[in-house]
Formats: structure tokens, C-alpha cells, sequence
């Protein structure tokens, strides 16, 4: 039996076939844009994601020879909205979660609701990137459009419709958008009515793993595809991530490093403290059935490297020119060992949790004419490390505790920088052996529901394998708890001066 997993990216689809063993057969992706050219906006074409998504899918299926695809789901990109009508055809550009033109709109749920009790009883705290406010900003906004609206549905609705499925939201992508009763696990209709907003215009919200029909025939014909293949409802992309590293129980954490570093976690219950309120640290549920899931965030994770390499690191840039030699590479190679005499505050687009401050800046402190651009780079590294410590032990206030740490995403490559994370988080950390976490995850989920597996469990157990431990080193473990305690005084030493700036 083979397995597709299919990613739906905010700038790229993925799809990747796997066997039953989680070994990948066959890779197809597409790139897309996004259109931000005003204050605040972030708006896709979501018929042209959809066109490329089938470019995607026809390819690995092509490059795969898959001639036994069982089953394909989906994991996807959180929080945007797409208006539709009857026949499913988009009527707006798909409004992104990172479009925060809904801000009117946000501050109003919390003067309706109140932002504590709104957070207790769907686990998201009022923002414009929820999926509701964006609902209420294109009725006041673009209110034909929403008249003409037959249905809003999140692209994991969107993408199973277009293949010819039942368009039903999974339990994840519900629970994140603030119109979701965590304790029902329905929607909120007492929140919908006080807003005006029918429940007809949402999705069927279902548990992930819910078949959803099968691919329509004339669209299988189109993709390659020989056989019916069953369609199963997926989860987000973080919640789809966590099931490809492992992270269906209490107690394992998974730090995803993109272009943004996530440490996400599972829950065994709610938890919606005034803490967990505070610290930003949203409450939804896991693809993983009966769990729940949290996760932080640092909003400049891969994308700071980018900016000093493109910045300061021509040199390496230049020596990188042999095949199969990175730049990066070359980066960590180059830095020095043992801490930094330096640090770098990496709050270079405003901080992320659990302050989540966005008008604080970065800062390069405690430099000299003996310093070097690459302790400023191991300084870079420590950083951002530092932020990821901040938030477990945040996180540990709260009473989620995270005993094990696995590694995902592209900083996975970096073993420079696991060891780091080790020293400085003072725990094991474990790379996983899936480059594609989340592709992997969907793939679990359509094999649970097409009987490949019996259980999530049985199928993590056996497609899910970790490729390398990384264990702290108590010396630089006990430098770093100190350097860690200096490290933490350094947002509030320049918080004000940075809202001046």
C-alpha cells in the first residue's frame, strides 16, 4: 500500500508518496506567491494554488511509479479563509493568517467576549490571525462578496472539495479559528449568533483521519492516478509536523526550524490558564485523536541566518561555489566554540512568545574591536536558542513539560546547532529521521484510515525512527545556565528604549 502526503504551504505545496515502511518513493512540489502590497495584507490566488497543488501531485505520482496509492491527506497551512461559491470556485483571494487588516474586527471580539474568557472557551486568544475575524473584516469590507458566499472554508476544506471529496474541516483547523467550543468540539453557536454569523457558511468540522469520499474520477484521471483513492480529512501543518516526529503523547516537544522556529507540544487535556493567555500560547486540538496541542513561536528562526549570511557572510558565500559545499556549512564551521563574548537579542521582527512584543527591535551587545563576525554568528545561534529556552521553561510554568526535545525542519541539518540547543536547553535532543514531518504526518493519517495501520500509534511506532541523539555537555551546559540568566535581562534592559526608536 502506497500513501500520499500533501502539504499546502503558505508559499509552496508539497507532496511526497510513502510506503508502508515511511520510506519516500516519490517528491513533487510547487512554489506560489503571496500578494502583500499593502499595510497589513496578505492575500493569495487560491485557484492557482489549487492548479499547482495538482502539478504537484501529478508529478510525484509520475516520478513515484506508485501504481497502490491507498490514500492521500493533507496538512496545511493555518488560519486563511477562502470565500466559495455553490460550484467551489473562489470568490475573493484567499485571506492569509499573516493578513492582520482584521485588527478592528479582533479588538471587537474582545470587548464582546473578553479576551481571557474568548481563550477559555476556544483555546485562541483574540488576534487578526484567527479565522473568524477574518470572516467578520470581509463582511464589513467586501460585503458583496460574502453575500454571493455559498461557503468560507480554510484550504484542508478547500483541497479535499477540489478533489472531489466532502469539504469537511478537520478538528484542528476548526479548533484555531475562535468560533470553535473546545469542550463540545463543535461550533461555539452561542459565539456565532452574537456576531451574525451562520453556521451554514462553515464546514462540517471532523475528527483528523475522517474519510472524506474519494478523489473524483475525472480529476484522478487528470493526476495520474489508476485506482479510487480514498480522501482523509488532515490536521495543520504544525499538528501534521508533530504526528511525522513522534509527538502523539504527553511529554515530547518538537522544535520545527524554518523560517520561523516553532516548539510545538501535545496535551493530554485543555490547558487555558491566565498564563497560557499571557505567554500567547494557543490551545487547540491535535491531529493525534482525544489530544490537544500547543505550540510557541519565534518569528525569525532559518530567516535570521539568511539575513547575516546575505548580509556578512560573503566570504563564505563565495566558498561555497564547489558541489555539494554550503554556505551554511561553512558558517557553522567557522564559529568558535564555547559561548560567544557576545550577544544578539534576535527580536529582528518584534519578539515572538511568549512576550510577543512587536515593536521590539534586535540588538548586538557587548562588542569590542576584538570581536569577530563569526562570534556575532555563534552569538546569532545562542540567541535565538536562548529565546527557545525561554519559552520550555515558560511552557514548564504552565505545566507543560517537555522531557524529550525532537528535532524537525531545516535547522535539523545543522548539528552545530543541535549541540547547542542541547548545551543550552541542558537536555537531549533528538533528531528525527523524516525530512518532511509534516508531508509524513498526513501520510500516517491516510494509512490509519485505510487500514494500513491499526492505530496512530502502531504507525508511528513503525515509520517513525530518530536519526541521531544529541546530548548535553555538562561544562557548557553549566556556562550557558549562566550566560542564560544575563541573557534574560536583556529584553526588559532595552524594551522601552527600543519603542523610542
Amino acid at each position: 500500500m502506497q500513501l500520499i502526503g500533501l502539504d499546502v504551504g503558505t508559499t509552496r505545496c508539497k507532496a511526497i508518496v510513502f510506503d508502508e515502511a515511511g520510506q519516500i518513493l516519490g517528491e513533487g512540489s510547487r512554489e506560489y506567491g503571496i500578494n502583500c502590497e499593502a499595510p497589513a495584507k496578505a492575500e493569495q490566488d487560491a485557484e492557482q494554488v489549487w492548479s499547482l497543488t495538482k502539478q504537484a501531485l501529478s508529478e510525484v505520482i509520475a516520478r513515484s511509479g506508485a501504481k497502490d496509492i491507498a490514500a492521500l491527506s493533507l496538512s496545511v497551512q493555518g488560519d486563511a479563509i477562502i470565500p466559495v461559491d455553490s460550484d467551489f470556485r473562489p470568490l475573493h483571494p484567499a485571506i492569509l493568517g499573516m493578513d492582520y487588516r482584521s485588527k478592528p474586527q479582533s479588538n471587537r471580539c474582545e470587548d464582546l467576549f473578553g479576551g481571557l474568557a474568548l481563550f477559555q472557551r476556544t483555546g485562541m486568544r483574540p488576534h487578526p490571525m484567527n479565522s473568524l475575524t477574518k470572516v467578520l473584516w470581509l463582511r464589513e469590507l467586501a460585503p458583496k462578496v460574502f453575500e454571493k458566499a455559498a461557503r468560507i472554508v480554510t484550504y484542508g476544506d478547500f483541497i479535499l472539495g477540489k478533489l472531489g471529496g466532502e469539504a469537511v474541516i478537520d478538528h484542528t483547523m476548526a479548533s484555531r479559528t475562535m468560533a470553535f467550543n473546545l469542550q463540545s468540539r463543535q461550533w461555539d453557536t452561542g459565539i456565532l449568533q452574537k456576531l451574525g454569523v451562520s453556521e451554514s457558511l462553515l464546514s462540517r468540522p471532523v475528527p483528523s483521519g475522517t474519510v472524506a469520499g474519494t478523489v473524483r474520477r475525472a480529476t484522478a484521471d487528470e493526476l495520474g492516478l489508476t485506482s479510487e483513492v480514498q480522501l482523509v480529512a488532515g490536521g495543520h501543518d504544525q499538528t501534521c509536523a508533530a504526528i511525522g516526529a513522534g509527538a502523539i503523547r504527553e511529554g515530547i516537544g518538537v522544535v520545527s526550524t524554518g523560517t520561523a522556529e516553532v516548539l510545538s507540544a501535545a496535551l493530554g487535556h485543555p490547558v487555558v490558564s491566565r498564563l497560557m493567555f499571557k505567554s500567547f500560547y494557543p490551545c487547540y486540538l491535535h491531529a493525534k485523536g482525544g489530544m490537544y496541542f500547543t505550540f510557541s513561536l519565534n518569528h525569525v528562526g532559518g530567516i535570521l541566518l539568511k539575513w547575516w549570511r546575505d548580509n556578512f557572510a560573503h566570504e563564505e558565500v563565495l566558498d561555497a561555489t564547489g558541489p555539494g559545499v554550503s554556505t551554511y556549512a561553512l558558517m557553522d564551521e567557522r564559529m568558535p566554540e564555547g559561548p560567544s563574548p557576545v550577544m544578539v537579542l534576535p527580536h529582528l521582527n518584534g519578539s515572538g512568545t511568549p512576550a510577543c512584543d512587536l515593536k521590539s527591535k534586535g540588538a548586538i551587545v557587548g562588542l569590542t574591536l576584538a570581536t569577530t563576525r563569526h562570534e556575532i554568528a555563534k552569538a546569532i545561534l545562542e540567541g535565538l536558542t536562548f529565546e527557545l529556552r525561554t519559552n520550555v521553561q515558560t511552557m514548564a510554568a504552565c505545566g507543560i513539560a517537555v522531557d524529550e526535545l525532537r528535532a524537525a525542519g531545516g535547522g535539523a541539518g545543522s548539528s552545530r546547532w543541535l549541540q547547542l540547543k542541547a548545551d543550552i536547553l541542558n537536555r537531549p535532543i533528538r533528531k528525527v529521521g523524516s525530512r518532511e514531518a509534516a508531508c509524513h504526518g498526513a501520510a500516517l493519517l491516510a494509512g490509519v484510515a485505510a487500514g494500513a495501520w491499526k492505530t496512530l500509534e502502531e504507525a508511528v511506532q513503525q515509520t517513525v525512527g530518530v536519526a541521531q541523539d544529541f546530548t548535553p555537555r555538562q561544562g557548557l551546559a553549566a556556562a550557558y545556565a549562566e550566560r542564560f540568566a544575563t541573557y534574560s535581562q536583556l529584553y526588559p534592559a532595552l524594551r522601552d528604549l527600543n519603542e523610542r526608536l
